[in-house]
């Protein structure tokens, strides 16, 4: 939420910011987008993508048209596209497995060291 503010305030724009909610994400409790108003998505990390997407979906929902995405760190490889230029400041390539093809979970290592 401080990085979308401190863009937002470098850019002499306003910030607005999308919550959490039971149906994923909404434009939060005292903010407001007008009908056609653009809107540049930011967030910190993107991995999935799953956080910036629910983003995209609440500024369409309250009426904004989403321009772009911005993140500080992109560890996606590439492979999600939101329909909209996506600029990172940096790219950072890291290994990842699902639960099931992971060696760490294979040899039973904790998530935690203790």
């Amino acid at each position: 939420m401080i990085i979308a503010y401190e863009v937002a305030r470098h850019l002499a724009l306003r910030g607005v910011i999308a919550e959490r909610d039971d149906s994923g994400r909404s434009i939060g409790r005292h903010f407001r987008l007008e009908p056609g108003e653009r809107a540049l998505v930011v967030d910190d990390v993107l991995t999935t993508g799953g956080s910036v997407r629910e983003t995209l979906d609440a500024v369409r929902k309250a009426g904004g048209v989403p321009v772009g995405v911005a993140v500080m760190v992109d560890r996606s490889g590439g492979r999600v596209d939101f329909g909209v230029p996506l600029f990172a400041a940096t790219e950072v390539e890291m290994q990842t497995w699902d639960a099931d093809a992971c060696p760490l979970c294979a040899a039973n290592v904790p998530l935690e060291i203790t």
